[in-house]
């Protein structure tokens, strides 16, 4: 006997429903991947190789099973990259390297799903009562886990002003990419988005960083190469496939209210590789986040 369709979907169905619980626990880990990396090269020049990686991976796929390039939109998904990975990535990276606390980085890049809400109506969508009430919710737990980590010590009008520019750049990279190229091949098209990221970092890695082709800035540690791995496979290819993935099929005030759930699960990942703090505090701001953003997505 033939299974029915409805039958056949289920699977389906369960597997599009743990995509923002993988997503989640994946982005989680770009902290833990900065405390591993950061020590061994800097920030833009890891980037570059990130991306690089990216794309030693990305095009024998795409020349294997022969992608379809997205013809007409190529401009707009370089745009859209060159915000959600090289600006947001770099901001976030050169704020930590220079003594921004990765708990107030975390606060200040999640007030990204206010901010998408307010800009909502551009893209032809509302954010209904309870969703407001969501977000709210959201950007309290986020508030609630990160306090007790929250320093000033060290901190530098600079690096808050390049986790601002990091928000502003992941925002607006959403936004961007949901209004002119939610879809596209994912192959070809995150492949389009690290060749321009790569055009962008590459200058100001050898203008700040002093990048030469003998990579003379780096310490190739067993700890480095790892976290490379790590950014390269499961961050800038399974993660940035999944946000895709989500961006396509939900609306982007839902999609940016998840960032709520990372600063609370990045706070469980070092407590339990690191052993840093993790108070009461902490885990009712975990269930406030948790709550918020339920509000936000339920249908």
């Amino acid at each position: 006997m033939m299974p029915s369709p409805a039958g056949a979907s289920r699977p389906r169905q369960l597997l599009m429903s743990l995509v923002p619980l993988l997503f989640v626990l994946i982005w989680s880990t770009g902290f833990i991947v900065a405390k591993f990396g950061l020590p061994y090269a800097p920030p833009l020049t890891f980037l570059l190789l990130r991306f690089t990686g990216v794309l030693l991976v990305l095009l024998p796929l795409v020349l294997l099973f022969r992608a379809p390039w997205p013809h007409g939109r190529i401009r707009h998904v370089a745009v859209a990259g060159v915000l959600l990975q090289a600006g947001y990535l770099a901001g976030v990276w050169c704020a930590i390297k220079i003594g921004m606390p990765a708990g107030l980085s975390a606060l200040i890049v999640g007030l990204q799903p206010i901010l998408t809400a307010f800009a909502a109506p551009l893209l032809g969508e509302s954010v209904r009562g309870r969703q407001w009430l969501g977000l709210a919710l959201g950007l309290c737990g986020v508030g609630l886990v990160v306090a007790n980590k929250i320093s000033l010590i060290g901190l530098s009008t600079a690096s808050i002003a390049l986790c601002v520019f990091a928000l502003l750049c992941i925002t607006a990279g959403t936004l961007y990419q949901k209004r002119y190229c939610a879809h596209f091949d994912l192959r070809t098209g995150t492949a389009i988005q690290f060749m321009a990221s790569i055009v962008v970092v590459l200058p100001l890695a050898v203008a700040v960083e002093g990048l030469d082709w003998r990579l003379s800035n780096v310490a190739w540690t067993p700890q480095f190469i790892g976290a490379l791995l790590w950014s390269v496979l499961a961050l800038s290819i399974g993660a940035i496939f999944l946000l895709f993935a989500l961006i396509r099929r939900s609306a982007a005030t839902s999609v940016t209210s998840l960032l709520y759930l990372t600063p609370p699960t990045t706070a469980v990942m070092a407590w339990l590789m690191f052993g840093e703090a993790f108070s009461l505090i902490g885990a009712l701001g975990m269930l406030v986040g948790v709550i918020g953003v339920a509000f936000v997505v339920r249908k």
